[in-house]
Order: structure tokens, then sequence, then C-alpha cells
């Protein structure tokens, strides 16, 4: 089957953890060879993303000479995340309240059931107040990702993860090379019996 890619906030979030996991400073070239390689993120895709993180403050840029050099520290980006959580939620507070309020004057405008132009332009402005706290709710999900806890997390279940795999596929291994001294079964048949891949490999 196709390999699923990567979402655009998991390429975010692995950008992110390149600037944790090495506190360096780079310029882009650099990313766009080291990205591919440690965390999957296609070179193409590289400078958008990184753009994306700038963008969001959680990166810093500076030009130097003719070149720009990119850098990124938890503590940083923490404090980024922190001050842009703090903004959508004060918006998200004033749409709430702004659509409550709304929502009483459409209410009041019911009376006598009449289809009047201002409760059209109520009704109209609630639907476009609905449509931006959802995607204050989306945004705000969205800078979870580029949290440095969030980050760690995700490396460490990762990493049991892989190891758990390895772990089993050691036992796997062992077991086929008793029954090959015990039985004397060749390998593909062992394979065959129990539906064990021919390509079967610790993961690195």
């Amino acid at each position: 089957s196709k390999k699923k890619g990567l979402s655009f906030e998991e390429k975010r979030a692995r950008m992110m953890e390149i600037f944790f996991e090495t506190k360096d400073v780079f310029q882009l070239k650099d990313l766009e060879k080291i990205a591919p390689k440690e965390k999957g993120i296609t070179s193409m895709s590289v400078k958008e993303i990184l753009q994306s993180l700038v963008d969001d403050g959680m990166v810093d840029t500076d030009r130097i000479g003719t070149s720009n050099y990119f850098w990124a520290f938890p503590s940083k980006a923490l404090h980024a995340r922190k001050r842009k959580l703090e903004e959508l939620e004060s918006q998200f507070a004033e749409s709430s309240q702004k659509k409550e309020a709304l929502q009483k004057s459409i209410e009041k405008s019911k009376i006598g059931r009449e289809d009047t132009v201002d409760r059209a332009a109520l009704l109209k402005e609630l639907a476009a107040l609905r449509q931006k706290k959802e995607q204050l709710k989306t945004e705000i999900d969205k800078y979870r990702e580029c949290d440095p806890d969030v980050v760690e997390e995700m490396r460490q279940t990762n990493q049991v993860a892989k190891e758990a795999a390895n772990r089993w596929t050691d036992n796997i291994f062992s077991i086929k090379s008793w029954a090959k001294r015990k039985f004397g079964f060749e390998e593909s048949r062992i394979d065959k019996g129990f539906g064990i891949p021919e390509d079967l490999d610790y993961i690195d």
C-alpha cells in the first residue's frame, strides 16, 4: 500500500525537533539536507514549512552578509506559543461574547416573527462568527504541535514503539532459529507457515 505522507502540522513539529534537539543555527540549504534524512520532510517543502514557523514567531531568522540564518530554542518557542494562545483565547472570548449578544438580539427580533432586514443581517453575522469561532479553535489546536513538551513526548513515544517492535522482531528470529535446529525446517517454510514477511528486519 502507498505510504501516507506527513501532514503540514506533522512537518512543522518535526522541523521544530531539529532546532530543539541540536540547539544550533542553520541556513536554508542545511535544513534542506537534514530534514529529508532525519525527519522525512521532503526538501522541496522545507522552505514553506520554515517560513510558516518564522511567520508564527516559532523560529527566529536574521541576515548576516548575504546569507539568512535560522534558529529556535525551546524557551523562546514556548513563550511565543503561549503569547499566541493568549491572543487567540482573547479573540475567542470576544467572539463568544459577541455571539451571545447577537443571539439575544436575534431572539428579540423574532417577536412578531417579522423577517426584517436587521434580523437577516444579524443571522448572517452570527453565522460568520460561528465560523470564526471554529477557525480559532483549530488555530489553538495547531499551536499545540509546536509545544516543546508535546514534541518531546512524541519523540519518546516513537522511541518506545521502535524498541518494542525490535524486541518482537528479535523474539521471532530466535524462534525461527530454534525451529530450524529442532525440526530441520527451511526458513522459507517457517515464514510461509506463520505468515512472517520475507523482508522482516529490525527498525533503525
